[in-house]
């Protein structure tokens, strides 16, 4: 499912890796992506994760920073997906910009208009997306 407020990835948790107070979670895309996402403890139990299950991961698209894959940036964040611009929707003062992953599925990001325009997104253009774990919403189906 995908719409330009969030983007959700079914998948599988492969690691849970436990903390004083959160839980580090990995969960593995069809396409062989992994996404990290920070969560409470509590969470975890509440929504049954362990590994192995379905989960979905969701990432509003306002989280997801751009970046040209040849500028050679590090960055804090623990999520780095990288594919082609599929589709740029251009507006005043934000840009939404839609790209096919490298495995498969499709990220929404929005950037705001001057950030497209820096970055010269279009589309086919490679793109690296990045987001922070603690900006990744985990649940599962009931």
């Amino acid at each position: 499912m995908l719409t330009s407020a969030r983007n959700q990835f079914a998948g599988k948790v492969t690691a849970i890796h436990p903390g004083a107070v959160n839980d580090e979670i990995d969960i593995a895309l069809p396409g062989g992506e992994v996404i990290t996402a920070v969560i409470t403890q509590r969470s975890t139990a509440n929504l049954g994760l362990t590994v192995g299950c379905d989960a979905l991961a969701i990432i509003k698209a306002p989280w997801v920073i751009l970046a040209n894959p040849e500028a050679g940036i590090k960055l804090s964040t623990r999520n780095r997906l990288e594919g082609r611009v599929s589709a740029l929707r251009p507006g005043a003062v934000n840009a939404e910009v839609e790209i096919k992953l490298n495995g498969g599925d499709t990220l929404v990001a929005i950037v705001t208009q001057e950030s497209a325009d820096d970055l010269d997104l279009a589309a086919g253009k490679a793109i690296v997306a990045f987001f922070k774990a603690s900006h990744v919403i985990v649940g599962v189906r009931i």
